[in-house]
């Protein structure tokens, strides 16, 4: 499956907005650790009636927050009273029952017939209140058991006593489910495929299966609505292995989970009623993805992409009208609720949410995340200052740089280049080709952003690390454009912060993936060999692109302080009188430095080497410059003959550096950086003069 680019970015900042709203991993066990401690102190309270009580759901898994309201899940169950799989198991003076599951019993469905209290025999022909007999003879506890429950309630909710919170709408808790089961700590021999199961991600971990397998497992008092016998019938329940698996999941898997709730609440529960797709049902989605995904997925940038997984998932589900349990897959928790028309309409729902690219997010109102998400991915457009009007024209200037057969195509795209940064918000029904076009040059626009921000961030005294790490994503999101320029923004960066083994790894990298066919072919022509392989070789437009493609590397005025010191003089080669001449709606980008991005990799290289005093590796990248000048076709010769009159000078080849500026100005004797170079080289020679008299 395809992810779209801005996912990672995107995902980051939702798990930034899901902290703000209380879902932090400090927050999540706090949580957890208050709901344990409750559990405990009702189970003393209750020991008088020799009764156990465990909370359970989103509550005591801590998925849950403010604005979903959710309820509270008790189960109790009576500790004198045994649920036993064999007649071995039973001991004198002690209410117990077999546990049956025969041929006629649904999967994820037990019987569980009475026990003599003085023998271990079951009893038989025998009914009461309680006792009921099955097709067999055997007689089987009812399941009807609200005599049992010794609350005052409102309503019963099936096998559930619901306590509703009527008085105080704006508390975190709707209501209270209670629930009598029978606790059995015998595993279930229709679970057992869940103990040997084959797991190729080891989740779980075969510790805590052995965990869960000896919790034991309830019996819940209600039966399958299918079944002749569900009046005697009790369904199993796993809630103390499901909060155990819950409480493994990490960061980006609770987060996931809980907006996954948060899509059902507000896109399924209001139109298709509570009881059609539950957050259960989620849950059971979350536990088979995790199980046969590989963790390294599950990381904060891949959220969106993991969300997306799960709605897919239970879209197949709902088209196959089977959501097989988690520990029992035999049974198919949509019997008797998804079919006919709620399934075609749940599957349109499904795959108009899937079709959106996580757009339907931002009209979540849940605490609410829709309009905080909506403002995190906006924030970095906003946070830039009035310079950052030069990014649509820096964008289209890479447009004019590549072929003018599909320049048009991609002007239409770029028309709102400052809506680009946001494809959230941002909905394409144009052309799949022009689509990924538009993904490519997203990324070269994000590299202008992040490197405009880093600029921000250096020109002040104090850093600004947190400014830096922003910038860094963004540089990092448009490192993938193509094979070089946004890359080597990238490298520039961490050059600019001495950090020159990494930018060394980075430049390394490029050089190794720089094509013979990008070095040596015109612009025109890799477009032509774009367009066969895209139609001839089934290759996608974006994939092309990255492998084959090297633009041109821009620097705006607005990223001065994170552009080379070489370069900066390349935005102030037009002044007075023919910076007047300049037509601005053509010749904008004269204030800009822009170089030819091979030679732009050995200059970083010659740059790094010298950062870290590699003489030998130095003189190599300087050779590569001179090949580069004397072999290639590059069009930008000005820049390319400034820089390299840098990269002499500082290595002290001041005559050299000298007739190379002097060649420039010949071959562009108007806008060209190369005076301000040569009244450098001027100066530094009177002072050098000076300095000897």
């Amino acid at each position: 499956m395809e992810v779209p680019d801005y996912y990672d970015v995107v995902s980051v900042r939702l798990m930034k907005v899901l902290d703000t709203i209380g879902l932090t991993e400090k927050g999540r066990w706090k949580r957890i650790e208050m709901w344990t401690q409750l559990e405990e102190l009702f189970t003393v309270a209750g020991l008088q009636n020799k009764e156990r009580v465990h909370f359970f759901g989103s509550q005591a898994e801590a998925t849950t927050t403010l604005g979903l309201r959710s309820d509270v899940d008790i189960v109790r169950h009576f500790i004198f009273i045994r649920a036993v799989d064999d007649l071995q198991s039973w001991e004198p003076d002690c209410l117990a029952f077999l546990i049956i599951m025969d041929g006629i019993t649904p999967p994820g469905y037990v019987k569980l017939q009475k026990l003599y209290s003085d023998r271990p025999f079951p009893v038989y022909n025998i009914q009461t209140d309680h006792l009921m007999l099955d097709r067999n003879g055997r007689s089987c506890l009812s399941n009807n058991t609200r005599h049992m429950h010794m609350f005052t309630f409102d309503e019963y909710h099936g096998p559930a006593i619901t306590l509703t919170n009527k008085h105080n709408a704006s508390d975190e808790i709707q209501s209270v489910d209670i629930v009598t089961a029978f606790k059995s700590l015998s595993w279930p021999y229709t679970a057992l495929e869940w103990i040997t199961r084959h797991r190729e991600h080891n989740w779980p971990s075969q510790e805590t299966i052995s965990v869960i397998q000896q919790s034991g497992v309830f019996f819940v008092p209600i039966g399958h609505k299918l079944s002749h016998e569900r009046h005697i019938e009790l369904r199993i329940s796993f809630s103390y292995g499901e909060k155990i698996l819950v409480w493994q999941f990490n960061s980006t898997q609770f987060k996931c989970y809980v907006l996954l709730k948060m899509i059902n609440k507000y896109f399924f529960k209001k139109r298709f009623g509570e009881n059609v797709l539950t957050s259960y049902h989620w849950k059971t989605c979350m536990f088979y993805i995790i199980e046969t995904t590989p963790s390294v997925l599950w990381q904060p940038q891949n959220l969106l992409h993991c969300i997306e997984l799960c709605l897919m998932k239970m879209c197949t589900w709902i088209e196959e009208l089977n959501c097989p349990n988690y520990f029992i897959p035999a049974e198919n928790m949509f019997l008797d609720k998804v079919n006919g028309s709620v399934q075609r309409n749940l599957s349109n729902m499904l795959h108009n949410l899937i079709v959106q690219k996580g757009m339907y997010l931002t009209t979540i109102p849940y605490d609410g995340i829709g309009q905080k998400l909506n403002m995190a991915c906006q924030s970095p457009i906003t946070q830039i200052n009035d310079e950052i009007n030069y990014l649509p024209k820096a964008v289209c200037t890479v447009v004019r740089w590549t072929s003018k057969k599909i320049k048009e195509a991609w002007f239409t795209l770029l028309r709102d280049g400052a809506q680009m940064i946001s494809p959230l918000f941002e909905r394409l029904s144009i052309h799949a080709v022009r689509q990924e076009m538009c993904s490519v040059l997203q990324r070269l626009y994000c590299s202008n952003i992040g490197s405009h921000l880093a600029s921000q961030c250096l020109k002040q005294q104090t850093i600004d690390q947190e400014g830096l790490d922003m910038a860094y994503e963004f540089l990092l999101l448009g490192s993938d454009s193509d094979v070089a320029s946004g890359k080597l923004k990238l490298a520039t960066f961490f050059l600019l912060q001495n950090n020159g083994i990494l930018a060394e790894n980075i430049l390394q990298n490029i050089e190794e993936n720089y094509t013979f066919q990008v070095s040596k072919v015109a612009v025109e022509e890799v477009m032509d060999s774009t367009i066969h392989r895209i139609v001839n070789e089934n290759i996608s437009t974006t994939d092309v692109v990255r492998y084959y493609s090297a633009f041109p590397v821009p620097y705006l005025p607005s990223e001065i302080h994170c552009t080379p010191k070489a370069l900066i003089p390349e935005m102030f080669r037009s002044t007075g009188s023919h910076h007047v001449s300049l037509n601005p709606d053509k010749d904008f980008w004269q204030s800009w430095a822009v170089v030819d991005s091979k030679l732009y990799l050995y200059f970083l290289q010659h740059q790094c080497y010298h950062q870290q005093n590699k003489i030998t590796h130095k003189m190599v990248a300087l050779s590569n410059m001179i090949w580069v000048i004397l072999h290639e076709q590059l069009k930008y010769k000005d820049t390319t003959f400034n820089l390299l009159a840098f990269c002499l000078k500082e290595d002290g080849f001041m005559v050299q550096s000298y007739r190379i500026l002097s060649k420039s100005m010949k071959m562009k004797n108007h806008h060209n950086a190369a005076k301000w170079q040569i009244a450098r080289l001027l100066n530094a020679a009177f002072k050098w003069l000076g300095g000897r008299h």
